[in-house]
């Protein structure tokens, strides 16, 4: 399974940005998709996370919302749109999949700047 992300850039504080995640390859193994991010000096930390069989959505307190995971599994693709956005989420977005064995396809990531 390979991913592209894509849809970040620069963004005022309280501003919005939609990340897009697409799939190719083996994408009817994938069980579910997820939304990580770093910032510098941090730890990678998980954002969203989406279920393709149940459409069950999780998200941490950090982000819980202001983040909506979303996907289309026609397009094999899996978004992320941010809302009232702030410093503090200011990171490398990555997208990945799990088929079932934990999330071991990662996408390049997308830098998101979130500043005033």
């Amino acid at each position: 399974v390979q991913l592209q992300a894509s849809g970040g850039g620069w963004v005022q504080v309280g501003g919005s940005l939609r990340l897009s995640c697409a799939a190719s390859g083996r994408t009817s193994r994938v069980r579910r998709m997820g939304w990580f991010r770093q910032a510098p000096g941090k730890e990678r930390s998980t954002v969203a996370e989406l279920s393709w069989s149940s459409g069950i959505t999780a998200y941490p307190d950090s982000v819980k919302g202001r983040f909506t995971i979303s996907g289309d599994s026609d397009k094999k693709s899996v978004y992320l749109q941010m809302n009232n956005l702030k410093p503090e989420d200011t990171a490398v977005y990555l997208c990945a999949a799990d088929l079932g064995f934990g999330y071991g396809y990662w996408g390049r990531g997308t830098l998101v700047t979130v500043s005033s």
